[in-house]
């Protein structure tokens, strides 16, 4: 569908639905934390991942009916081995440190998709951009505090994580430009769990119904999560609805602090809004100046 002048005129509905988005994946976060560390990461991605074919079967029957030039197939393979690193990595992560911690640390994925389409695409890096990176970086060290306290293999996990979604993206954006948004979500869930199944087989362990159920409601979140972020975007402009983003943070905070007992860490709270802000003024500073026909000073 065509989004048109009027679609985004709605900043309301688009606030809204962002909102409806962040509580979906704090949804995802507080399940696969409750889940802990019974099943192991790859096995925990693999039935996730599996319940999202079941899911999008109708969608994926008519994708694989057309088949897929060569080109194509290509680019969904290199998305799905870069998704399965990073889907690894974040169910690693998520059993391992804070809720509110991994949310923080995944706010770093615009920030790195940007410095990848300056590399792979060729994209020119303004002065803005430029800030907002820096900015955003900074933020990352407070959440982090290297040297201050410790940085386990969890918060390391959940930087590749954040590094690989940003992969992951930089091929989604690249596929935009051949193939529907529904094949691309489609396609991705396929390869990632054919991918998933081999390492999940060899380290599988035995999965309750619970777990499986659990994992279930895990795939329909993100999968809400999405359609609700689509919705959003398609509301009004990206800059209307991204500062709502940080308020994904504040719900992952609580849920850690009621569910599991995780203390409020006014510093992860601190740099997260940091992180968040920068992404906000590059998005916002960069729409003003299309609005305006503007070219940015570059470096």
């Amino acid at each position: 569908m065509t989004t048109t002048r009027a679609d985004q005129t709605n900043p309301l509905h688009a606030v809204l639905w962002m909102l409806a988005s962040g509580l979906c994946f704090v949804g995802v976060t507080g399940i696969v934390r409750y889940l802990g560390t019974d099943l192991p990461a790859v096995q925990s991605a693999f039935v996730r991942f599996a319940w999202g074919v079941v899911f999008l079967l109708p969608a994926l029957i008519g994708v694989l009916r057309r088949g897929l030039p060569g080109l194509y197939l290509r680019l969904h393979l290199g998305r799905g081995v870069v998704h399965v690193a990073a889907v690894v990595c974040w169910f690693y992560a998520m059993a391992r440190i804070p809720v509110a911690e991994v949310t923080a640390i995944g706010y770093l994925n615009p920030v790195l998709l940007t410095l990848g389409t300056v590399v792979f695409f060729g994209e020119r890096l303004s002065v803005p951009r430029v800030l907002a990176i820096a900015v955003a970086l900074v933020g990352a060290l407070i959440v982090l505090r290297p040297g201050l306290r410790e940085v386990t293999d969890g918060h390391i996990a959940q930087i590749f994580a954040a590094v690989f979604f940003a992969g992951s993206y930089l091929f989604a954006k690249r596929l935009s430009a051949v193939a529907s948004a529904g094949q691309i979500v489609a396609m991705l869930s396929l390869v990632v769990t054919v991918a998933l199944a081999p390492l999940a087989w060899w380290v599988w362990v035995p999965v309750s119904p619970s777990q499986i159920a659990w994992l279930a409601v895990v795939a329909a979140c993100a999968t809400g999560g999405h359609y609700c972020m689509s919705r959003a975007f398609a509301a009004a402009p990206i800059a209307v609805s991204q500062p709502v983003v940080f308020l994904q943070l504040i719900w992952a905070a609580l849920l850690g602090w009621v569910a599991f007992g995780e203390a409020v860490d006014l510093f992860v709270l601190l740099g997260g809004a940091v992180i968040v802000g920068s992404v906000s003024y590059i998005t916002f500073t960069e729409a003003r100046q299309r609005r305006r026909g503007v070219v940015p000073e570059v470096l």
